[in-house]
């Protein structure tokens, strides 16, 4: 028969099961969707990679020219007490006053900032319908930083930016902390409400059509992305991860685009 290759993503692909009956029965009922094939897993296990954003003034001399070579970095590391090697990443950020991500208000001085993510999260989410209607976009609770590993990671990242800008390299050209505030730092209970405040994601969502063994209740695929209970549905996309990885996903996502078709192809 002919093959279905499902590659709409962690968030689209999940969500066309849904909408065909596939996923949690439970779920599918609560939306009046017929099941036609139970999988508890589908919509969930959703991972990501939480951040949080730490910003200072510039000194006045400071020029942020955006035509100008960029220094690119990224800073790799292991959290303390972590067995997950180089979970944590730290990469700079610059903007134009007050700017936050995604938004366009430019106005104001320009300031640097430093961005702690946590590449390795044990907390996971969910994705669900709003309704049995392709146009209502899925409801996704991210569940960041739900567990005292995650939100201790996170707590150290941000501290260690602290220490970063404070070091004589950086003083020619930042000024003071503008957020978190001093009040925010009085404390783990402190700086923990501001993480929780203020983290964000990555966009990149994995793992809502995780693969597994057969064994595992909450594998959707198995490891050449063959749907389980279903007949010639393949899913090929961020949702098969069972992790989101220590990366941004992309690449990992053609990768598994060519392997799956190196699959079909057999």
């Amino acid at each position: 028969g002919t093959e279905i290759i499902l590659s709409a993503g962690a968030i689209g692909s999940p969500h066309l099961m849904l909408l065909s009956g596939v996923g949690p029965a439970d779920h599918l009922s609560e939306m009046d969707i017929p099941v036609v094939h139970e999988s508890p897993g589908v919509g969930q296990n959703l991972r990501d990679h939480p951040q949080v954003s730490l910003r200072w003034n510039t000194k006045e001399g400071y020029d942020q020219d955006i035509f100008a070579p960029r220094l690119q970095f990224v800073l790799k590391y292991t959290a303390a007490g972590s067995r997950l090697r180089n979970d944590m990443l730290i990469h700079p950020i610059s903007y134009a006053g007050r700017r936050l991500y995604y938004t366009d208000d430019g106005e104001g001085d320009p300031g640097f900032g430093m961005t702690a993510a946590l590449y390795l999260a044990e907390s996971a989410g969910e994705m669900k319908l709003r309704a049995a209607n392709p146009r209502v976009q899925p409801y996704l609770d991210y569940n960041l930083l739900a567990t005292e590993f995650d939100l201790s990671r996170m707590r150290e990242s941000a501290r260690i930016c602290i220490d970063i800008a404070s070091q004589d390299a950086m003083s020619e050209y930042i000024g003071d902390l503008t957020d978190p505030t001093e009040a925010d730092l009085i404390s783990d209970d402190a700086m923990d409400e501001w993480i929780m405040r203020t983290v964000t994601t990555s966009h990149h969502i994995s793992g809502t059509c995780k693969m597994g063994p057969s064994s595992d209740p909450m594998a959707v695929v198995d490891q050449r992305g063959r749907a389980y209970g279903l007949e010639n549905l393949t899913v090929a996309d961020a949702s098969i991860m069972p992790d989101c990885i220590r990366a941004n996903t992309n690449a990992t996502s053609i990768m598994i685009g060519e392997r799956v078709s190196d699959f079909i192809r057999e």
